[in-house]
């Protein structure tokens, strides 16, 4: 068998009995044509631009841990959250996580540095994707036309391997 055949696809994972090793989040805050990212300094993803987010803690729900998350890597409070779709992503060295994707059209306080992240505003038409993951590209113009996305990927290291993106 080659490496490539060994490797899982969408396809032959049962995404029924799927269970992730990790849930967790992440929350756009889009204000005035733009969204507010983060060069992330720590954890997966560590010098990718990605917008805030994280693990859930115990017994938090998804957006408990998205308000948190952006409380704790930006130092703001993001208000008129509303949910816009959810990943499942299988890595080939066998990590799995479950995000849950939230986009914000304000918050309380002023975007500051923290040890976690570096806040980053970019014009809607001027994201760059090029220092995101692979996927990004794909899902992220479903999010800011307000499609809701279920998506399943495979990833090897930084690289999609396969992915299906179901949107309404």
């Amino acid at each position: 068998m080659t490496e490539t055949a060994s490797r899982p696809s969408v396809h032959t994972i049962d995404w029924a009995t799927w269970t992730p090793q990790d849930v967790a989040t992440l929350l756009f805050v889009i204000r005035d044509g733009q969204t507010l990212l983060i060069r992330k300094k720590r954890g997966l993803g560590a010098g990718k631009i990605n917008a805030p987010g994280g693990r859930l803690d115990p017994g938090e729900t998804a957006l408990e841990a998205a308000v948190r998350e952006v409380q704790e890597e930006l130092l703001i409070t993001p208000t008129g959250i509303r949910k816009c779709g959810e990943h499942r992503f299988q890595f080939v060295d066998g990590y799995s996580l479950h995000v849950h994707v939230f986009a914000s059209d304000d918050f309380s306080g002023e975007p500051t540095e923290t040890d976690e992240a570096i806040p980053l505003w970019f014009p809607l038409d001027g994201i760059p994707y090029e220092e995101m993951w692979a996927d990004d590209v794909l899902w992220i113009p479903l999010m800011l036309a307000g499609t809701p996305f279920d998506g399943r990927w495979v990833f090897d290291d930084d690289a999609v391997v396969d992915y299906i993106l179901d949107s309404e």
